[in-house]
């Protein structure tokens, strides 16, 4: 079903999460710190990674930043025992897609395991099905009952990108860094225009989702039931 890496310096996580990840199918393998995690990298890239914050050497907040620099499709799930915001905000300015706090049940780590290996699934495909549209990135179109639309590149962008993870929250950077590059000197506003024009454009109660404000953090896009 996938690989896993789990990287906690507590033996008793390591071992619980395992187990509960090889009874579902998943191959799995361990690292007690970020260093380790990394040195692994080199000899075998997993489909999702499990990270325990506190750890000796390199904590899971600098493993996060730096697995998430050189592989940008590998989803991460951190694990925490401090529910705290502030840390998780701080997770996700690292580029954590999901947390879980510590101590956690067993049937939602494997939820929110496979949840996460679905959202990575659709992001590596150029189509995403969202609500009633059809974003093709081969194409650079939107389709809607058979209509095809034209919305300029920045908004495609930017509205593919949020539609290939629904749920996953983007921070304000990510998102800037991600469509308009590193060395964009533009007013931060830019995005919040986008975001607008996007909602403008794209009523949820017409087209079945919306693009919710994460204050403090940035976006991220849901599918209404």
């Amino acid at each position: 079903m996938g690989r896993i890496m789990i990287v906690d310096d507590d033996n008793y996580i390591r071992e619980l999460v395992s187990t509960l990840l090889i009874n579902e199918g998943f191959s799995i393998y361990e690292a007690t710190n970020g260093r380790v995690a990394l040195q692994k990298f080199s000899e075998e890239i997993p489909d999702l990674c499990i990270i325990d914050i506190m750890m000796p050497k390199m904590d899971g907040f600098e493993l996060c930043q730096i697995i998430r620099q050189n592989y940008q499709d590998i989803p991460i799930l951190m694990l925490t025992a401090d529910g705290e915001i502030s840390q998780k905000i701080k997770g996700f300015e690292r580029g954590i897609d999901d947390y879980l706090t510590k101590p956690f049940e067993a049937p939602e780590l494997i939820l929110r395991v496979k949840a996460l290996l679905r959202r990575y699934k659709i992001i590596s495909s150029q189509s995403v099905q969202i609500g009633t549209l059809t974003i093709d990135k081969n194409s650079y179109t939107i389709c809607t009952d058979n209509e095809k639309m034209d919305i300029p590149m920045k908004e495609f962008e930017l509205l593919f990108k949020l539609a290939g993870t629904p749920g996953k929250t983007f921070p304000r950077d990510q998102l800037i860094e991600g469509i308009w590059g590193y060395d964009f000197e533009g007013n931060e506003r830019t995005l919040d225009v986008h975001v607008n024009r996007l909602r403008e454009r794209f009523p949820a109660e017409q087209y079945g989702f919306k693009i919710t404000t994460v204050r403090g953090l940035g976006y991220r896009l849901e599918v209404l039931t």
